[in-house]
């Protein structure tokens, strides 16, 4: 079970995870969400209570569950929406993907993180013959027509900004597969490590590192401008980044000292 420690993460995150976990069967006891949050009882009780007052949840005997009717939540990601990031450093995005394909062996398994710049590895995945694990169904719709590769998707919900889904936190929602090499993005990158804007997707990205042995970090140069998020994993959990020409002399040196081969896609 993925621990989101409790006094790391802001009420809202935790209470972000705690709605989360009720998607499956719209229940969860007091039992599961202290082992999840690694928080304390009394903390729990007030997020339950401030989640109660706004109507998102019922408290009952035991746990809570989620409330019925029309104030009940519609859970969203912090961050960029899929279609507004999309178009932007198209063509860097597009060279760093070519460049991570590359990557890939002839008939391997490998997972694919969703993202802008994952999505652009697609294209030139045809005729490699792989088997694509991926919890975007942007790749998805964007590999069905490679009749040679074989794509499987984790269960749990569609967050509809990013397109992608994802399992409720502490839920094992991959089929049993072995894919060595993960290719994931990011929202910053710094000395910090590697970023997201969402407590929700960054459990679930740590379920794929965990099951990766090769992680590989696509990121244009830009990412790594911003440096604000919630840390995925230390930059010396990285195997390999991929970015493009525009990346400074400062962050290629800190992307080497960190142990990390850089690849520079041009």
């Amino acid at each position: 079970m993925h621990v989101i420690k409790g006094a790391r993460v802001h009420a809202a995150e935790r209470e972000k995870v705690i709605v989360e976990a009720m998607q499956g069967t719209g229940f969860v006891t007091y039992r599961e969400l202290e082992a999840t949050l690694d928080a304390s009882p009394a903390t729990i009780r007030r997020d339950l209570a401030r989640l109660e007052d706004a109507g998102a949840i019922v408290r009952v005997h035991g746990g809570a569950k989620l409330a019925e009717g029309p104030r009940a939540p519609v859970l969203q990601l912090a961050g960029t929406p899929f279609d507004q990031s999309i178009n932007r450093n198209m063509a860097a995005k597009r060279a760093i993907g070519a460049a991570a394909a590359a990557l890939c062996e002839p008939g391997e398994g490998v997972m694919i993180d969703g993202g802008t710049t994952t999505l652009q590895m697609c294209p030139h995945l045809a005729g490699l013959g792989l088997q694509v694990l991926t919890n975007s169904l942007h790749i998805v719709n964007a590999l069905l027509p490679q009749a040679g590769t074989r794509i499987l998707v984790p269960s749990g919900t569609v967050f509809r900004e990013q397109n992608i889904i994802l399992a409720a936190a502490g839920e094992e929602s991959m089929p049993r597969f072995h894919a060595p090499k993960l290719f994931m993005g990011a929202a910053s990158v710094g000395p910090q490590g590697v970023m997201q804007q969402d407590v929700v997707l960054v459990a679930a990205e740590r379920r794929l590192i965990d099951r990766a042995e090769q992680v590989i970090l696509l990121v244009d140069s830009a990412k790594f401008a911003s440096g604000s998020g919630t840390i995925v994993c230390g930059l010396d959990e990285v195997d390999v980044l991929v970015t493009d020409a525009g990346i400074a002399p400062d962050h290629a040196a800190m992307v080497k000292a960190a142990g990390v081969e850089l690849v520079v896609a041009g």
